[in-house]
């Protein structure tokens, strides 16, 4: 294995070190927490805090910021954060408004935030929670009952956190969040496997011409294996999981994300995208925003994710709305 790292142990910590030191005017760290909240703090509106194991970055630090998250709880590779670390990221960005948590659909991120929650309701603070489950692969895998929540957190992440901005108060900023959720989907495959720096080789193995299909992003399995095809006949393989859902029809509106795993090159994901987009194009869907790029990775991960997001005029509003993180900069 080769890793441009220290030591195993240390990679959170460091990680978030040299986050902060990158990124002073985003991000400041909750003193003896994994924690990174925004530098000027949540200036009494709705906070919204998300997070879960370390390993998907720029998820989820890379968000906090103007527009979207007002705090992000790193666990440890691939590891639920603890209940304890969730609560100090809920009083750490609590502004009196109330707190919206954005977790993810596994099963240690929902208990432990769950917990938190129930700690910081005996404080006296408000807090609501909603739970992405976007995946379309599977309906139950390692770490999940129901569907896991993967790249189209970041798309709850920009809406929920635009409506916060705007004044929207919890239940205002929870429904949005609840909307995007409703409308979103995503599938993903993968030709190489990650390594978590601490197990010291990859999480799984491919064959030489192997692709997974419907890969999790901590390496969980998917669908089906099969024999690598090009770029084109992959990416229909994902989307034609995606329309089986009925959601997405002719004139609908939507915002289109290609989402690279971590070791995919930008050249790459950008043909996925024009895939993408002559597929819509054909269905007679329009596309109104295309994010193309590394938002939700699994570590050195070669392969990509597509999600679509059915827009109405409240989601698109928001969705357009300026946002400024390390991570996502939109005027």
């Amino acid at each position: 294995m080769k890793k441009m790292i220290n030591k195993p142990d240390d990679v959170v910590e460091e990680m978030l070190q040299g986050m902060v030191a990158a990124h002073p005017e985003y991000v400041k760290r909750v003193d003896g927490c994994d924690v990174v909240v925004r530098a000027g703090g949540s200036q009494g509106k709705v906070a919204l805090v998300s997070g879960g194991g370390s390993g998907h970055e720029p998820a989820h630090g890379g968000y906090v910021g103007k527009g979207m998250l007002d705090a992000a709880v790193a666990g440890a590779m691939f590891t639920s954060p603890t209940p304890d670390q969730v609560y100090e990221a809920i009083k750490a960005c609590d502004g009196g408004k109330g707190v919206l948590l954005v977790i993810k659909n596994y099963t240690g991120d929902v208990m432990n935030f769950e917990m938190a929650a129930d700690m910081a309701a005996d404080e006296g603070i408000e807090v609501e929670k909603v739970v992405v489950n976007d995946d379309v692969a599977v309906e139950n895998s390692t770490w999940t009952t129901g569907r896991r929540g993967i790249a189209g957190t970041i798309f709850v992440h920009k809406i929920a956190g635009a409506c916060a901005e705007a004044g929207g108060d919890l239940q205002a900023v929870k429904a949005v969040a609840e909307k995007v959720i409703a409308n979103v989907r995503t599938m993903g495959m993968a030709i190489a496997p990650c390594t978590v720096p601490a197990a010291g080789k990859p999480s799984f193995e491919l064959g030489e011409n192997e692709v997974e299909i419907g890969m999790g992003i901590h390496g969980e399995p998917g669908t089906h294996r099969e024999e690598i095809h090009t770029v084109s006949e992959t990416t229909d393989t994902l989307l034609e999981k995606i329309f089986a859902e009925d959601l997405y029809h002719e004139g609908d509106e939507v915002a289109v994300m290609v989402n690279g795993l971590g070791g995919t090159p930008l050249q790459e994901l950008y043909l996925a995208n024009l895939r993408v987009s002559q597929v819509l194009a054909e269905k007679k869907i329009n596309v109104a925003k295309t994010l193309v790029g590394n938002f939700m990775t699994s570590i050195d991960m070669a392969g990509y994710s597509v999600t679509l997001l059915k827009l109405d005029d409240e989601l698109k509003k928001y969705l357009a709305a300026p946002a400024d993180t390390p991570a996502f900069v939109q005027v």
